[in-house]
């Protein structure tokens, strides 16, 4: 991979267009991007993994918030590079999602992320605008993911020296995004899930066999026994079960005979007990008959002569009935009369007066149906008269109504402005009164962080002015440290000599290597706490400035004060457009009700006109025809009823005649059934005649006291044998049947039971030893399984305690740290190499991922943690690239970026980091070092410095 060019808009602190040329920046192979802390240098890095994977590395990445703030509204955000990957040139253009200030008016708009591939040479496809096709394009050029790509490219300052100094898990979850390990995860996983999966198989079988034996020990009514049973006890026990059943069935048979015997001599007793009941019942009943026969014949008299009467009693209470419709005619003739006189009747025809008032009442119809219409129209004309004079009435009061329109609605449209002036400038408002609200925020913090970044600065200078005094007086005693590590007979590593004559001696409170490293420790902490305090001083100042360039001179209470104002209006926007469309829909009805009142008075005064002359014509001819009644319809109604009373009283008349014959006749019928059923006369009948309940019961008594004489007198003749003073133990003979029966009932059920155990334990047993087969090959098969699961997890028999994807993480690093023991050698001059060790940590820790380091001068490996700041970049940057030619495998990395670290470093190791990072430009690689170290300017000629200025940063480029 080669860059070519780079380009950014507003994005990070570069509010306008920057262009960054890497094929002339990088014409040396070797470039260096300065400026001051916060000026930009690391954002270009980000432009550059922005364009191709979409995000920017580290905790940058979590924000999301590249466009920057300085920008000008018509400004776009986007990141152009263009690079060459495996002979394919081509230039992708990405912009990230952001809001950008409307056009038009206040607020924003969101502007959605965007990216585009297109081929520059060395390849003739189509180019790439979806992110989804862009992503895969790229990951497939470059062979390398998001992770690895800023790890072996862009070696992020800080990352590898905690990658160096981290714990097992923490350096295994960076392994396992380099080297996508996720397989041997699914491996580790598929074994514990596989074993799990079998252990739940062999629980089950297990529980099932332990079930089976628990069931074939209740069945045979014993104790389960210790380990689970073997065939031994299982033959054992079905053999004693077969003995069991044998003995029941035996003992089954005997008492079933003893029942038996029982059972006919209780049958014999109970049946002679019988016939001696029978027989004392039957002497029984004739001694009651001969009691009651003089009785029976007085019931069978009354009896034959209720039945002769029941002829007579219903032809009398026909009779009865006919008296009572009579009496009844005659009281309906009486009140006819009385409403025939009540009119005024005075003639005899009365049918022929009827006809005659009826045809006079039917001549009236006519003018009766006028009558009716003339009271219908009067009624009408006064309900005119009312409805028009409430008409009248309500038009007036809605005139006065709509005079007082106008200026309502001039009013209500006068608000509804207002409302929407409100609404449109309430975003703006609303903006400067938040700005007023936190700017005595801001003002507190920004001079808390002042005060910090000036005590920031105190204590870093006090930390490097302690660095530099420590170090002068270790160079003081160097000799002493040297003299130290003199052995006899071995050489002098600075004059050669074997012999040591007069070694520099110790002095009290001498420097050593362990205070220096402290030093540059503490060095080190001090200036990262500088650089974070100088950070958010200069973004507080930045938003402090900000701030008062939005408010200009206006007072904080004024902005409140109208902010409020402004929100109460634009509140009230909905509500004032509501009510005056409420009042327009108000004033319409208004006017339509009015012209719907016009129009009622005015038929309300044609149509009483037309009413009042047809009252006057038709009242005249109703006067002449209503005679000396008071109206028409009175005289009809009085004709019509006189003819009907007449019409009734005829017909009332009749009837009463036709029932005074009707009844004699059925007189002399019902004595003529009385002398026919043989009595005297009618009264006689009726006093023998029963109710037919009465007659039944008597029926019944006769037949019951017949039936009970002639079951006596039979039963006397079956028996003519039996003793009726005989007595029979019953009692006794079924007592005994039920103590047999009892017995046999016991030992039947005692068999079944048996038969049953012998049965089901049969059943059991062949499911136990079917059971048995299918047990031992699971058990096997799993202590394999899990033995096996047990060394992939790193437990078990896996002496080194590393799973599978440690194994494989730890291969890899033994990878990289052989590559990083090259260079770290190299820049050290000797001194360290890194060791790769497998040995499980404390507490039980995972090993096969520990990284220690060797040093040559103490033959002692030691924790990558003492390392002191300039020896720890160094094994970092050896790590870094060490780790980028495992990573890459091959891939061509022709450019190469390494951010900030230098500035621990004394001369002599920075000319070896410097000749280190010449062997890596050879080839025709470009490596770029970011940095703000002065002595780097010195060193390298070509370098990019980004200015750093209140409206956003810039590039230079200089040689």
């Amino acid at each position: 991979m080669k860059l070519h060019r780079l380009a950014v808009s507003g994005f990070g602190p570069y509010a306008a267009r920057e262009e960054v040329d890497f094929d002339l920046l990088g014409a040396d192979g070797l470039f260096l991007l300065h400026g001051d802390t916060g000026a930009g240098k690391t954002t270009l890095l980000d432009a550059v993994a922005f364009a191709l994977f979409g995000k920017v590395p580290g905790a940058r990445g979590d924000v999301k918030r590249l466009r920057c703030d300085y920008a000008d509204r018509d400004t776009p955000t986007y990141v152009e590079l263009e690079l060459t990957v495996r002979g394919r040139r081509f230039r992708l253009k990405r912009s990230p999602e952001y809001e950008r200030p409307k056009k038009r008016g206040d607020g924003a708009t969101r502007q959605q992320a965007q990216v585009s591939l297109t081929w520059v040479g060395g390849w003739t496809g189509e180019g790439h605008s979806r992110i989804d096709d862009v992503a895969r394009e790229v990951e497939g050029l470059l062979g390398m993911t998001a992770e690895q790509f800023f790890q072996v490219v862009l070696l992020p300052q800080g990352e590898f020296a905690r990658f160096l100094r981290a714990e097992t898990a923490e350096r295994e979850k960076l392994l396992e995004k380099l080297f996508g390990t996720e397989r041997f995860l699914d491996v580790e996983k598929w074994f514990r899930e596989r074993r799990a999966e079998r252990r739940r198989e062999l629980a089950r079988l297990g529980q099932a066999h332990r079930d089976l034996v628990q069931r074939v020990a209740e069945v045979a009514l014993e104790d389960p026994p210790e380990g689970g049973g073997d065939q031994e006890w299982l033959s054992s026990l079905l053999k004693r079960l077969d003995e069991a059943e044998r003995e029941a069935d035996q003992a089954a048979a005997q008492a079933s005979d003893r029942r038996a015997g029982a059972e006919a001599a209780w049958q014999e007793a109970r049946a002679r007990h019988e016939r001696v009941r029978r027989v004392r019942e039957a002497r029984r009943n004739l001694d009651r008959y001969a009691e009651v026969e003089p009785s029976l014949r007085a019931w069978v008299a009354e009896r034959d002569a209720a039945r002769q009467a029941a002829v007579v009693v219903p032809a009398q209470e026909r009779a009865v009935k006919l008296e009572r419709e009579l009496d009844a005619a005659v009281a309906h003739e009486q009140a006819a009369a009385a409403a025939v006189a009540a009119l005024g009747y005075r003639g005899t025809d009365l049918r022929g007066d009827g006809e005659r008032l009826r045809e006079e009442a039917g001549g009236l119809t006519s003018l009766a149906a006028d009558a009716e219409r003339q009271r219908a129209d009067q009624r009408r004309i006064a309900q005119l008269d009312r409805d028009v004079a409430t008409t009248s009435q309500r038009l007036a009061a809605l005139v006065t109504q709509l005079d007082e329109v106008p200026s309502k609605l001039a009013a209500a449209r006068t608000a509804v402005e207002e409302s929407a002036e409100a609404a449109a400038r309430l975003p703006q408002v609303s903006g400067l009164a938040a700005a007023a609200a936190e700017l005595p925020r801001v003002e507190r913090a920004f001079r808390d962080a002042d005060e910090a970044r000036r005590d920031a600065v105190d204590a870093q200078q006090a930390a490097r002015e302690a660095l530099l005094r420590i170090r002068r007086e270790r160079l003081d005693g160097m000799a002493v440290e040297l003299a130290e590590r003199l052995r006899p007979g071995d050489a002098c590593p600075v004059c050669g000599s074997a012999e040591h004559p007069s070694p520099a001696q110790p002095v009290l409170n001498a420097v050593t290597a362990a205070d220096e490293d402290r030093a540059a420790e503490d060095d080190q902490v001090a200036l990262d706490r500088r650089q974070r305090a100088e950070q958010e001083a200069h973004r507080l100042a930045e938003r402090l400035a900000l701030l008062r360039e939005q408010l200009g001179d206006r007072p904080p209470a004024e902005l409140e004060r109208e902010h409020r104002s402004v929100a109460a209006q634009a509140e009230r926007w909905e509500a004032r457009q509501h009510e005056l469309a409420e009042l327009e829909e108000k004033v319409q009805r208004a006017l339509d009700q009015r012209g719907a009142l016009e129009r009622e008075l005015a038929e309300a005064g044609a149509q009483r006109a037309q009413l009042v002359e047809a009252v006057e014509e038709r009242g005249a001819r109703l006067e002449e025809a209503r005679g000396d009644f008071p109206d028409v319809v009175t005289r009809r109604a009085h004709l019509s009823d006189l003819a009907d009373a007449l019409t009734a009283l005829a017909t009332r008349r009749t009837a009463v005649v036709e029932h005074g014959e009707r009844l004699a006749d059925h007189r002399l019928e019902v004595a003529r059934l009385a002398a026919a059923q043989g009595f005297a006369d009618v009264a006689d009948a009726l006093a023998a005649a029963r109710p037919a309940a009465a007659v039944a019961e008597l029926e019944i008594r006769i037949r019951e006291v017949e039936k009970t004489r002639t079951a006596a007198e039979s039963t006397l003749a079956e028996l003519p044998d039996t003793d009726p003073d005989t007595e029979v133990d019953v009692a006794g003979a079924e007592e005994r049947f039920r103590a047999a029966s009892a017995h046999a009932t016991d030992a039947a059920t005692a068999l079944t039971n048996a038969r049953t155990r012998a049965a089901r334990a049969a059943d059991l047993a062949e499911r136990l030893r079917t059971a048995w087969l299918r047990l031992e090959p699971v058990e096997a098969e799993f202590a394999e399984l899990d033995a096996l699961t047990d060394v992939i997890n790193g437990q078990g028999q896996n002496a080194k305690s590393m799973t599978l994807r440690t194994y494989v993480l730890a291969a890899r690093l033994e990878e990289v740290a052989v590559a990083a023991s090259a260079r770290l050698e190299r820049m050290s001059q000797g001194r360290y190499r890194f060791v790769h060790s497998v040995e499980a940590g404390p507490r039980g820790t995972r090993g096969g991922l520990g990284l220690d380091v060797m040093d040559d001068y103490s033959g002692q490996q030691r924790p990558a943690k003492t390392l002191s700041g300039g020896e720890s970049f160094l094994a970092s940057l050896a790590l870094a690239l060490g780790l980028a030619d495992v990573v890459a495998a091959g891939a061509v990395l022709d450019t190469l970026f390494i951010d900030e670290g230098f500035g621990t470093l004394d001369a002599e190791t920075l000319e070896l980091v410097m000749t280190t990072l010449d062997e890596l430009r050879a080839g025709g690689r470009v490596v770029g070092l970011v940095s703000h170290v002065e002595e780097m300017r010195q060193r390298i000629p070509t370098r990019l410095r980004v200015r750093k200025a209140r409206g956003g940063s810039s590039l230079e480029l200089t040689a």
